[in-house]
């Protein structure tokens, strides 16, 4: 089933909406206990750290007959980044990366959405890291639609993107004597989102 169908361009060639996909849409807010916003990046050129936020809240507005009209808003809390080293979250907090105390919040916001075939999708919008905003492209899976055992009907999605730190101002790194830096500036990021539709 797909969801970000593209709309015909005409009347008469339009197809009617899948009752299925129809019932799709909706107002979603994302369950942070089913879901996950995590990054990875390059350490000492030689290894990944990984890692994500434990405190988020979002939003998904889906709409199958019309998937242009879809959108998402993320609020991630800084101060949650948690990569299993007390250490190294307390130094991403500070003023040398993310600056928590100072900008609390990194948030997306959507702007429009495209089909990119079968259950594939991609979604644009902005993404503001501490005063710096920029716009951030998210390859999107739709991994599909049901009822939990407790009557609430969900919808899941995998995306994944990759960015530049730097371009959003988190530019500390330290010189390593072999030659490279400690750390890359290219960060993945995963998502894997579960919302659960409001009533």
């Amino acid at each position: 089933m797909g969801l970000f169908n593209r709309k015909s361009d005409t009347a008469e060639s339009a197809a009617p909406v899948d009752p299925a996909l129809a019932a799709v849409s909706g107002e979603y807010v994302i369950d942070p206990a089913h879901s996950q916003i995590g990054f990875q990046v390059r350490h000492a050129m030689v290894t990944n750290v990984r890692g994500g936020f434990d405190d988020y809240e979002g939003t998904l507005v889906l709409n199958g007959a019309d998937p242009a009209d879809s959108s998402a808003s993320i609020d991630v809390r800084i101060t949650s980044i948690d990569t299993g080293i007390a250490d190294r979250d307390n130094h991403l907090r500070s003023a040398d990366f993310f600056d928590a105390e100072q900008f609390p919040l990194m948030t997306f916001r959507s702007t429009r959405a495209e089909a990119a075939g079968g259950d594939d999708y991609r979604i644009f919008g902005d993404l503001t890291i501490k005063d710096v905003t920029r716009p951030l492209t998210i390859d999107l899976e739709f991994n599909g639609a049901a009822t939990d055992v407790y009557g609430n009907h969900r919808v899941g999605f995998e995306g994944s993107a990759t960015i530049l730190r730097s371009e959003w101002g988190l530019t500390w790194n330290a010189a390593l004597e072999t030659g490279g830096v400690m750390v890359s500036d290219k960060v993945k990021l995963n998502l894997d989102i579960s919302a659960i539709k409001k009533a």
